[in-house]
């Protein structure tokens, strides 16, 4: 089993940008690390990595409104900063999925 890259800021630019609470991005985070811990433990069914990639970003998709409420949003810098995250935990784990198709259930 793969341990995930501790030296990784994940959404590092989400976290850089006063835009976005942090109490909101660290939401994000934990979603994003629930499909790390999954993946850690070793799994390579491509079918369910993309099922809790779908899962992960649902759960993302599902925060919109308290980002609103927050006077922010999930835009382009935190779509970059969430598809880069993904890019790299998709990397860093050697999964042959493109970055586009594991974040498709997205609606930001």
């Amino acid at each position: 089993m793969k341990r995930f890259d501790e030296t990784y800021e994940l959404l590092g630019a989400m976290y850089r940008d006063g835009y976005f609470p942090d109490f909101l991005v660290d939401q994000v985070k934990e979603r994003i690390q629930k499909v790390i811990a999954f993946l850690e433990t070793g799994e390579n069914d491509l079918e369910m990595i993309q099922n809790q990639f779908d899962e992960m970003t649902i759960a993302i998709n599902d925060l919109q409104e308290e980002f609103e409420e927050n006077d922010s949003e999930l835009e382009t810098v935190a779509r970059e900063s969430i598809g880069e995250t993904v890019a790299y935990i998709l990397k860093w784990f050697d999964i042959h999925l493109d970055v586009e198709d594991a974040i498709g259930e997205r609606d930001w």
